[in-house]
């Protein structure tokens, strides 16, 4: 490969940095020496809006903050365009003067609307702003002006109607953790009406409100109010797409994936919504009781099928006239061990209870043993056969059949003495 393949080989591919800069350069042009907006510079210079913001955000926040009168942070530190509440930097540059005139006693004589149209603002934003962040100002300038005389005799504050027409959502908020939109919503009243009133007029609600909010947002409990404002709780949609699922989540013994299956849902995200807004119908499902704070890894897991599979057999055992486990079993066609695995596992009581019987002696003897050796012992005291070859027949350990019957059986050891004696009687006689 000579060298001129070489080097075109070897040429550096533009970083995607670089590359962004390059294509978005015009732009970057007009956003920093024009008042143009984002939209109207993309549109001028043919680039996407979204991946224009998304640069500016990422890689140029200081034209992005210069635009919006925010100083760079000297520590370092990321700097936002806006806190939680309050008035932004770019309101606050845009009718800073405006605001200091309508507080001056130079401009004592103007109206707020007239103040306005002298800084080039419209009166509507104005007054917003003034009526949002500055209502001290708007009372002592309308004092002073009833002072002087120039009052105009204009209805200032909140309006008696609106009053009214507000009242009941109000209360609603102050009294509820009702959203502003569910507020409004159930008053039939307008949802920008109600926050732009709540705003102006309602203040210390409004602090409240955000007090409360900001208590929440170190803990997220259900149906309660979030850092957000709205209540932690499942969307209107989720609750109706999954309604049907929940209804045989807790009533069936349906696996989850038997009933997403039977209507057509994602298995995962069901499981996801039953975990996250149905955690008490999981836990009762597991066999587990739900508190707050509960940790479903702690919890045993247990199915609902498997429990109604063992119910009878169950509550059988609990009847006064319990049986041995294996015979139990064999009645319901249950698998011996299994049972007992379960039993162990989920009904503890039942299974220590199980664990032992008084025999027919009146000994109180392990009830497995028993089942395990009842026929060996009742081969065994017919008399013939030797206890080893019993136990090599029955596939049973003859050094443990031996100790259970000497331990807990010696009356059947003394009858089969009894009859070997007779046995051998016969056969001298």
């Amino acid at each position: 490969m000579d060298s001129r393949n070489q080097r075109g080989c070897e040429k550096r591919v533009p970083s995607p940095c670089a590359a962004a800069a390059e294509r978005y350069g015009e732009a970057l042009s007009l956003y920093a020496s024009t008042g143009l907006s984002i939209r109207s510079i993309c549109a001028r210079c043919g680039v996407s809006y979204a991946g224009f913001r998304s640069y500016l955000y990422k890689h140029r926040r200081d034209l992005l903050l210069s635009r919006h009168g925010v100083p760079l942070s000297s520590a370092g530190a990321p700097t936002r365009l806006r806190g939680s509440s309050g008035q932004t930097a770019a309101s606050r540059s845009k009718y800073g003067a405006a605001i200091e005139a309508c507080g001056a006693a130079a401009y004592v004589g103007y109206n707020v609307s007239q103040i306005a149209r002298l800084f080039k603002l419209s009166p509507s934003g104005l007054i917003n702003q003034l009526r949002a962040h500055y209502p001290d100002v708007l009372e002592r300038r309308e004092r002073e002006r009833s002072r002087l005389g120039l009052s105009d005799n204009q209805q200032r504050g909140v309006r008696p109607c609106c009053r009214e027409q507000y009242a009941r959502a109000v209360e609603l908020l102050r009294t509820t953790d009702m959203t502003l939109r569910e507020a409004s919503e159930s008053c039939g009243v307008s949802f920008t009406g109600l926050r732009q009133h709540v705003c102006f007029y309602h203040k210390d609600l409004q602090r409240s409100r955000s007090e409360r909010r900001e208590s929440a947002k170190s803990q997220k409990r259900k149906g309660s109010v979030t850092g957000s404002g709205r209540r932690h709780e499942p969307t209107a949609e989720s609750r109706e797409r999954y309604r049907e699922a929940v209804r045989l989540y807790r009533e069936t013994s349906l696996t989850v994936k038997e009933i997403s299956g039977s209507l057509g849902l994602n298995a995962y995200s069901f499981t996801s919504y039953l975990q996250r807004w149905h955690r008490e119908d999981v836990f009762a499902r597991r066999g587990a009781e739900y508190h707050e704070g509960a940790r479903l890894c702690e919890s045993k897991p247990y199915r609902k099928s498997a429990a109604s599979k063992y119910a009878a057999a169950i509550a059988r055992l609990r009847s006064e006239d319990a049986r041995p486990t294996t015979e139990l079993a064999a009645e319901f066609g249950l698998h011996p061990e299994c049972f007992r695995q379960y039993l162990k596992e989920h009904e503890p009581a039942l299974y220590a209870r199980q664990g032992m019987m008084r025999a027919a002696n009146g000994r109180v003897v392990s009830r497995r043993c028993l089942e395990k050796y009842a026929v060996a012992l009742r081969d065994y005291a017919s008399g013939g056969e030797e206890l080893k070859s019993i136990a090599r027949r029955l596939g049973l350990n003859y050094v443990s059949l031996g100790g259970f019957i000497r331990r807990n059986c010696s009356e059947t050891i003394g009858r089969r003495k009894q009859l070997e004696e007779l046995l051998r009687n016969e056969r001298a006689g």
